[in-house]
């Protein structure tokens, strides 16, 4: 893997692209989009079904390659790393927390929670260490007492949390969230904001993918995407 660049930005995209060929239609999901998400940053990004925010996010994770352009992530060009370094500093920089929540169902709290860390670079076992991490991380974000629970005999709003403890076991630099609060009631919305805000305080840089006004004026600025590009900063409606 190359060198990183020292950075005052936690991820760059420059004339990002993503084309999806669908037989002889080639679907234009993002049009050449440039945005820059300085370390600490907490954007987030709004727009209609099909705006290209999902695929942006997508991209941003290092899930999927852009067709044409640049991704700067971490003073890293990621853009054309090879599928084992690109999973590498993946797992490494980035933290990511889904809608679905995405839990293991036969595993428990803290098995989930420690999930990542059998994919780091350094393929090192799960220790003693690591496991007090998991204790702490599901402690952190209000699971103490529930260690040994499945996700069947969680609240939406608790499988969330381990959702969000199992992003930061790898101590990541960004954590991506993806319409977080969608299933979650307004109270539990609000105690799930409050928990990402305080990773923000923190340092944590976050990008968070919501259609909510209410939870995307928290963040401290909000990219509208219209069409495959970015339309305009602030919050929209209608």
């Amino acid at each position: 893997m190359t060198s990183a660049v020292e950075t005052k930005f936690a991820a760059q995209v420059i004339e990002l692209h993503k084309h999806y060929y669908l037989g002889e239609i080639t679907v234009h999901a993002l049009r050449g989009v440039n945005l820059d998400f300085p370390k600490g940053d907490f954007v987030a990004i709004m727009g209609s079904s099909g705006s290209g925010k999902s695929t942006l996010l997508n991209l941003l994770g290092a899930l999927d390659r852009p067709t044409g352009g640049q991704y700067i992530l971490g003073g890293y060009d990621v853009s054309k790393m090879s599928d084992n370094d690109l999973s590498d500093i993946r797992n490494r920089l980035i933290g990511f927390i889904f809608q679905s929540y995405n839990l293991i169902p036969q595993y428990t709290v803290l098995e989930n929670i420690e999930v990542p860390l059998h994919y780091r670079a350094s393929r090192r076992p799960i220790d003693g260490e690591d496991r007090d991490r998991c204790e702490h991380l599901a402690k952190l974000v209000g699971l103490d007492g529930r260690f040994d629970h499945k996700p069947f005999q969680l609240s939406g709003g608790q499988q969330q949390r381990v959702a969000i403890a199992r992003a930061l076991v790898n101590n990541p630099e960004i954590i991506l969230a993806d319409e977080p609060t969608g299933n979650l009631d307004s109270k539990t919305e609000e105690e799930i904001m409050q928990i990402l805000l305080d990773l923000n305080a923190e340092g944590r840089t976050i990008i968070m993918v919501t259609h909510e006004d209410n939870v995307a004026k928290l963040a401290k600025r909000q990219i509208h995407m219209k069409d495959g590009q970015v339309a305009g900063e602030g919050l929209f409606r209608g």
